[in-house]
């Protein structure tokens, strides 16, 4: 079972439309794949700014103690 995303009843996995919102619940598996995707870019770029401003910190360090 999953919950409808705009209504938020449950229905059968793999249903295309939700019976009492008539909305398209169906996702294609290209969007899922964009998705993930740009997720793993997404935690990538955190990761990058992460170590920069780890390494921004020391050298400001480094001049604050000269």
């Amino acid at each position: 079972m999953a919950s409808c995303p705009y209504c938020f009843a449950d229905y059968l996995q793999g249903a295309l439309v939700r019976a009492s919102c008539a909305r398209d619940i169906a996702i294609p598996a290209t969007l899922i794949a964009e998705r993930d995707e740009l997720v793993k870019k997404r935690d990538a770029l955190c990761e990058e700014l992460r170590t920069a401003r780890k390494e921004l910190e020391r050298i400001l360090n480094r001049k604050r103690s000269r």
